[in-house]
């Protein structure tokens, strides 16, 4: 473990072996604290109501009650956070969100106390749109924000805002996204027949539009002339295909599964399908957020990083499924968000699937992913002339401090030279080594228009 620069300033005193300032015979009785309010955070997540909690702790009794947490959460991670923190420069922070299952791991660090184990009083504000989100990231009305993934990119580069340098510290879900048509469709699977249908997107700047494009693409169908496709915020996408506003949308979960569960439409395909692995969302901050709260990003870092962790486990989806469907968060039914984590869900086809990696939790912010989105912007016009792709991303994409924080908390952290790593999109390997000449290989693109 690393020395602490602070250490200087504090009194002398005889430290425990497991280095947090108190002495060594006090060191059970924090360690045992320690479990002990992650414990009372989870069964309190878990029944809200007084009432409730009580009657499961006095039916099960504590010590079976804490067996069963045990089993559930990982507080081995927990305890794995160094103890030697620097003191924070801000303790108070609002940090946004959309109400999707993409940003699982940022959401169920409140209910499941990673933040206050970190010393941090976070506020979650649910948002309506991602260009709210934005505006309320410029303008330094929220902290720290998830985004889309593209998003740091497109505000960093100035593309459709203000320009504001801002970093993506972790990828928050990977996969975890869908094709969904009208019902009406079930006979339309083919694209090739998809002229002149409508679809929704949540943002220009997503994962999802640049998907959807390239699968359009692939398929024979410009997406730019042959269809049309609107930017709609993700909570609005099922009304919209139930009233015939759309025809479908490649959008986040929990909406493509919730518009099989009100019968309106169907799973044409699993996003996994088009890249097995791909980014989604981020957890993101300003540059400046960084240069003047370092032990705050430092916190908030761990604190999403235990929470990945615990995602990544299939073992605990259906638990998390439980914490992060309330009100407060996702407001949907809890059989819906459980067929997302778990990959068990009905297609609304008339048969029920299995796919454990629908929805994944790999945080690492790779930067051929960065490079890959970069080459989509430049395909489709988002972004003009040259692009120094390497920059971008390595400006951006916080690998190296993915890699620290991950191995402080005794995560699998990503090599010093893994910065890079080739993929398969739609069975075509994709090497950022040759990031421009890739953007300029499609037949259709709107830069061959």
């Amino acid at each position: 473990m690393s020395s602490n620069p602070y250490d200087a300033d504090r009194p002398l005193m005889l430290r425990c072996a497991c280095g947090a300032d108190h002495p060594p015979s006090q060191h059970a009785s924090t360690e045992e604290a320690s479990r002990g309010f992650i414990e009372a955070s989870l069964v309190k997540a878990l029944f809200p109501q007084e009432p409730l909690r009580r009657a499961f702790m006095k039916a099960v009794g504590a010590n079976t009650a804490r067996a069963a947490i045990a089993s559930l959460l990982p507080l081995s991670a927990l305890e794995a956070i160094a103890q030697e923190k620097k003191p924070l420069e801000k303790k108070d922070l609002k940090l946004g969100f959309i109400a999707i299952t993409c940003a699982t791991p940022l959401i169920m660090a409140d209910p499941l106390g990673f933040y206050k184990k970190e010393g941090l009083n976070v506020q979650l504000n649910k948002t309506a749109g991602w260009a709210l989100i934005r505006d309320k990231m410029i303008n330094k009305e929220h902290d720290a924000s998830h985004f889309l993934s593209p998003m740091p990119l497109a505000i960093s580069m100035g593309l459709g805002s203000t320009q504001t340098p801002m970093r993506v510290a972790t990828i928050q879900n990977v996969n975890g996204q869908a094709i969904t048509l009208a019902a009406k469709h079930k006979e339309r699977r083919d694209p090739k027949g998809w002229k002149g249908f409508k679809f929704a997107v949540p943002f220009e700047y997503s994962m999802h539009n640049f998907l959807l494009r390239y699968y359009l693409a692939e398929h024979g169908i410009n997406p730019d002339t042959d269809v049309q496709i609107r930017v709609t915020p993700p909570p609005e996408m099922v009304a919209n295909l139930r009233a015939g506003n759309i025809d479908g949308f490649l959008g986040p979960d929990p909406f493509n599964q919730r518009a099989v569960y009100d019968e309106v439409g169907f799973i044409h395909l699993l996003s996994k399908e088009i890249w097995d692995g791909h980014p989604c969302c981020a957890f993101g901050v300003s540059e400046a957020f960084i240069q003047q709260n370092p032990n705050t990003f430092a916190a908030l870092y761990r604190s999403v990083l235990t929470a990945a962790r615990m995602a990544r486990d299939p073992a605990n989806r259906e638990l998390i499924a439980k914490v992060i469907s309330p009100t407060a968060y996702l407001n949907q039914p809890e059989t819906v968000v459980a067929q997302v984590l778990t990959g068990k869900f009905a297609d609304g086809l008339g048969g029920v699937k299995n796919v454990p990696a629908r929805a994944d939790f790999d945080p690492v912010p790779w930067q051929s992913m960065a490079v890959w989105m970069l080459t989509q912007m430049k395909r489709w016009g988002y972004v003009k002339g040259d692009v120094d792709y390497r920059q971008i991303a390595e400006q951006v994409f916080l690998l190296t401090d993915a890699r620290k924080f991950m191995g402080e908390l005794g995560q699998r952290a990503p090599a010093a030279s893994a910065g890079y790593p080739k993929f398969k999109v739609m069975g075509r390997e994709f090497d950022p080594a040759k990031a421009d000449e890739y953007a300029k290989s499609f037949a259709i693109s709107r830069s061959a228009a």
